[in-house]
């Protein structure tokens, strides 16, 4: 009987429709073939904890990975991982995600989590488990991007690793999970298409905005799989799984032009629509004809990161590049010819000196948001409130620090409530903004939401839209945002679904 194999877990993010988990398929190649393991997607067992005890009674598994993003994963990941230590303790527990690579020292310091991958793990994880294996624990230290504890109790960061040739990586083990889980389960029908995959095809980002929580991750790093190899993984779920929409969870997708026009070029006759993110001064210069021909290729909707129209703000975001507010607009106009939907971010409640600026900031924002939908009807808006990431030395977080604000000190404090809140930038609980501030911004978005219901909830139409329209649009148009009981009700009634929370509407 073996007892080295793996468990990786991949912890529930969401309680509908699930895309397929691209983190933990990645550790999973980068240990197939190599050592026995298997996978467990806590969205889509009934009792997640019991599949993961059972697996671990066996006494055939040694190792236990997950993956920790912040939000709704904490609530599984970190009681799991400390009820993994306290019934067997012999297992070694390694965490990887944005989570755990930005807020390392409270997980180490809980004493039940031993190793942190610190980004991209496909060399990283399976050399810590081979030397591991090989009762090596001193040679840790020379395993890049790993965080750990060392025999003295002190925090050790190992060097960065560069970002590796993307195409040169294993092929994801889909058929391995099909094993586990049906794959046809995780192609959700959306308003991008009947059988919609999601799909990661780059690594990083090439800016280092001090409010995003990869900053420190990647440190202004990008590098993406050739368009090649892209669109042969698209062609093996076209031919396997007859998709028709792909949604691409890149931190930027659209770094290389070149790149997007080469798998525009590859995939514009198999009537497939995809989704991206991106940078609105990134994408500003592509041309007209080049966005109108990713439209017909099948780009039907990008994200792009709006953040704010106010151009000392953007400042304070350390945002980089050439962004400003009226490239903002300008530029939704392009999208508006170019008949691609631009869902923009933005990002209210930054810090200030008064209390005052701050909220002339916010109701700043609004009128702006307001512009864009005058200049461009489909444009999404998706509003978060300024949630604080840790990138030290930054000086929008020392600005934070000296307004008072700190993060959890231990592990159980980050699944509270309020905290859980916090990581879905919706309660930041941050001391310069006021609740009437808050109030401001979730009455606002209340009656946006009524006024122009997102098109990727796709049940919100026909007379429910007219409906939800009606007492909206005496709100939008005249100001009054106050106590918009109505609207919520309809919203709380058709279970209306915010893009930013759980993603697309699927079904």
């Amino acid at each position: 009987m073996t007892n080295h194999k793996i468990i990786i877990f991949n912890p529930k993010s969401a309680n509908s429709k699930h895309r397929i988990p691209n983190s933990i398929l990645q550790v999973g190649a980068s240990v197939h073939g190599k050592y026995d393991y298997v996978f467990i997607d806590g969205n889509l067992e009934q009792d997640p904890w019991q599949t993961i005890a059972n697996y671990l009674k066996t006494g055939e598994f040694k190792y236990f990975g997950s993956t920790v993003m912040p939000g709704p994963q904490l609530l599984e990941a970190i009681p799991f991982t400390k009820k993994i230590k306290t019934l067997f303790p012999d297992i070694i527990t390694i965490w990887g995600g944005y989570f755990a690579s930005n807020q390392y020292k409270v997980s180490l310091e809980s004493g039940y989590v031993d190793y942190i991958v610190n980004g991209p793990g496909d060399q990283t994880f399976p050399e810590l488990i081979n030397t591991l294996e090989s009762n090596r624990k001193e040679d840790t230290i020379h395993i890049k991007n790993l965080i750990f504890k060392n025999n003295n109790g002190e925090i050790i960061k190992t060097a960065t690793e560069a970002l590796l040739d993307q195409d040169s990586l294993p092929k994801f083990p889909y058929e391995y999970l099909n094993t586990f889980y049906p794959v046809k389960n995780y192609l959700a029908k959306t308003f991008m298409g009947s059988k919609t995959l999601s799909y990661h095809s780059s690594m990083g980002c090439p800016f280092s905005c001090s409010f995003c929580a990869v900053v420190p991750i990647y440190n202004a790093r990008w590098k993406g799989m050739s368009a090649a190899r892209i669109y042969e993984d698209i062609k093996y779920f076209k031919e396997k799984y007859q998709i028709d929409a792909v949604e691409f969870h890149d931190n930027n997708f659209f770094t290389s032009k070149k790149r997007v026009l080469e798998f525009s070029e590859l995939i514009k006759n198999d009537n497939i629509n995809y989704w991206g993110e991106g940078r609105i001064d990134t994408l500003n210069m592509y041309s007209d004809d080049e966005l109108k021909f990713m439209r017909k290729a099948g780009c039907r909707m990008i994200f792009l990161g709006a953040e704010t129209g106010n151009d000392k703000i953007l400042k304070q975001m350390n945002k980089g590049g050439t962004q400003t507010g009226q490239m903002i607009k300008d530029f939704v106009l392009r999208m508006k010819n170019a008949d691609i939907i631009p869902e923009l971010s933005f990002v209210l409640g930054l810090p200030a000196v008064t209390e005052k600026e701050v909220y002339d900031q916010i109701l700043w924002d609004i009128n702006f948001i307001k512009e864009i939908k005058e200049i461009n009807p489909k444009a999404e808006i998706i509003i978060y409130l300024y949630s604080p990431v840790p990138t030290e030395g930054s000086e929008l977080y020392q600005q934070i620090i000296d307004a008072g604000f700190s993060f959890p000190s231990t592990l159980e404090d980050w699944i509270s409530p309020s905290w859980e809140n916090f990581d879905l930038r919706k309660n930041p609980l941050t001391p310069w903004l006021k609740p009437y501030m808050i109030d401001t911004i979730k009455n606002f978005e209340t009656v946006l939401n009524g006024y122009y219901p997102t098109a990727s909830d796709f049940r919100i139409k026909g007379w429910k839209k007219r409906l939800l329209q009606l007492p909206s649009s005496i709100r939008y148009k005249t100001g009054i945002y106050n106590y918009p009981y109505e609207i919520k009700l309809m919203h709380k009634i058709w279970k209306y679904r915010q893009p930013e929370i759980e993603g697309f509407y699927s079904e």
